[in-house]
């Protein structure tokens, strides 16, 4: 009991303190980092709540209504099967954001492990590590995506581990650098000396200490994880009809442009406000939080 008695106002004061800083951070931004940031937040209710939100079936054609403009009953069209391209585009929020997030998280868990015990060991495990994540990194990030997708078939779980593989060499060498200048410092020092091993001091204080690159790197990574996705989708490569994605809308839409400019205009309009969003915010969220940028800008 006593022991829950401590712990508790700790755990408390913790959360309490990530959430000023978080306050603080966004008080902070510029305010065209707070209204994408609201954007963003907007685009993922969407996805949430699509089954309330979209007006039809995204999937159930209705011959009937093919290829009709936007009107009140459809306020951006219908495609070449009758179906509602706004209830595809809702539904396809899903999936972008779905693969975007997935993708960079598994590739920030995979590429953080993989610099940092590259950057803390050193010696032959630096090198075997590095020149692995070099041999990734030397192969044009769409060329390697479409021979993964070759290799393994299209589908939603095979096109974020593609996505996240394609990304986690960048995510291994920024963290690298970081390790590499955070394990010198004095606190680290101290943590071996109070008898940590070199696990605990690599996750506990090195890592925290070397982690803020890497989330506003993740921010941007969002952005062309979406623009991967649509791109695999829209070459047929990425997640199969009937789902509804970004990439396969604009597919559908290709052939018809002259007749039917809104099937292929809305959903690539779509993919631009997200991924302008993502960008901008994660300008706002690494001038306010990554203390290089400002550095790197100055000597600029």
């Amino acid at each position: 009991m006593a022991t829950e008695e401590i712990q508790s106002p700790t755990i408390r004061d913790r959360a309490t303190a990530q959430v000023r800083s978080a306050l603080r951070v966004y008080s902070n931004l510029d305010f065209a980092a707070r209204m994408s940031l609201w954007l963003i937040l907007g685009v993922i209710m969407v996805a949430i709540f699509a089954d309330f939100v979209a007006p039809y079936d995204p999937i159930e054609p209705d011959y009937g209504a093919s290829v009709q403009g936007p009107s009140l009953e459809h306020p951006m069209g219908t495609d070449l099967t009758g179906r509602d391209v706004l209830s595809r585009i809702i539904y396809g929020t899903r999936i972008s954001l779905l693969v975007g997030v997935v993708a960079v998280a598994m590739a920030v868990t995979i590429g953080v492990t993989i610099g940092s015990i590259a950057g803390f060991r050193g010696g032959y495990t630096d090198e075997v590590l590095m020149r692995g994540v070099d041999i990734m990194i030397s192969f044009p990030s769409l060329v390697l995506a479409l021979a993964l997708v070759g290799a393994v078939g299209a589908s939603l779980q095979n096109i974020i581990i593609v996505i996240a593989i394609v990304y986690t060499p960048q995510y291994a060498r920024l963290i690298r650098g970081d390790v590499l200048s955070v394990k010198e410092e004095e606190f680290v020092e101290a943590a071996r000396g109070t008898g940590l091993s070199e696990l605990q001091v690599l996750r506990k204080h090195v890592i925290p200490n070397a982690f803020t690159p890497v989330f506003v790197q993740a921010t941007f990574h969002v952005a062309t994880a979406i623009i991967f996705e649509a791109s695999l989708s829209f070459l047929g490569l990425g997640v199969q009809p009937p789902t509804p994605t970004w990439g396969v809308l604009i597919a559908d839409g290709r052939q018809y442009l002259p007749e039917g400019w809104w099937i292929s205009t809305f959903p690539g309009l779509a993919i631009m406000f997200t991924v302008l969003a993502f960008n901008i915010f994660g300008d706002g969220l690494r001038d306010e939080i990554d203390p290089q940028s400002e550095t790197t800008q100055e000597g600029a």
